[in-house]
């Protein structure tokens, strides 16, 4: 199985598991921003409709369950998809070290000589590793895979669901607290805020530049919460 060389693996043991967690964690920081905006906006359309508080409580937490049920199962189908595939390139990687092992094994020492390792202790190392386990070795540097610790999607759907409900819930807290006439305000600031929080931790997981994803998420969410409140606004005039 040829790969190019820029889709291969750095080799190291444990990097698949590092990104696995990265990429986790980075999810978790999404799916909370998306459950703190999507609950925001429903909550300020809600707001400037004029509905009263059990109105604009019941709205809040049926977007909650509805968002976190729907983040849960798109995650669940994504991830599933991406393991399916992981087990095919497995297998397919399995029945090609089977049929042609002489290929393999100079395919093998190929990746291992683009590493700046010489010929002969390349062709070396990827004979010792044939004798050992070379479906592992192959799977980390031809796809950067471990078999033994592939994308779980019960547990994306969960961390999902969760990450969303996590995020909706500061929307929900700060309607509780505002004062009486400051909901709308309350629930504009506290959002802003956390966006801007949340763009800072991805922009630091990333590599990227903090303020760029900060204001980029304060931008776009505030243009957001802004259309929601028009279209409230709107029905709340038509009633």
């Amino acid at each position: 199985m040829t790969v190019p060389p820029e889709s291969r693996h750095s080799g190291e043991p444990h990097a698949p598991s590092h990104h696995a967690k990265l990429n986790a964690l980075r999810a978790g920081v999404l799916g909370a921003n998306d459950g703190i905006v999507s609950v925001a906006a429903l909550l300020l359309g809600v707001i400037a409709s004029g509905a009263g508080d059990t109105a604009v409580f019941v709205a809040g937490l049926a977007s909650t369950v509805a968002g976190a049920v729907s983040m849960a199962l798109g995650e669940y189908v994504s991830v599933s998809a991406q393991r399916d595939t992981e087990k095919v390139l497995i297998n397919k990687e399995r029945a090609e070290l089977a049929d042609d092992p002489q290929a393999e094994h100079a395919e093998l020492s190929g990746i291992l000589q683009g590493y700046g390792i010489t010929k002969d202790t390349a062709d070396k190392a990827a004979t010792e590793i044939g004798a050992s386990d070379p479906l592992a070795a192959h799977l980390q540097l031809e796809l950067g895979l471990d078999a033994e610790d592939l994308t779980n999607p019960i547990t994306a759907a969960l961390s999902s669901a969760v990450a969303f409900v996590l995020g909706a819930l500061l929307p929900m807290i700060s309607v509780f607290f505002a004062p009486s006439g400051t909901d709308a305000v309350v629930v504009t600031v506290v959002t802003l805020i956390v966006l801007a929080l949340t763009g800072h931790i991805s922009a630091r997981l990333s590599g990227t530049s903090p303020l760029r994803s900060s204001l980029r998420l304060v931008i776009g969410g505030a243009l957001g919460l802004a259309l929601t409140y028009v279209v409230g606004s709107l029905f709340g005039l038509a009633v």
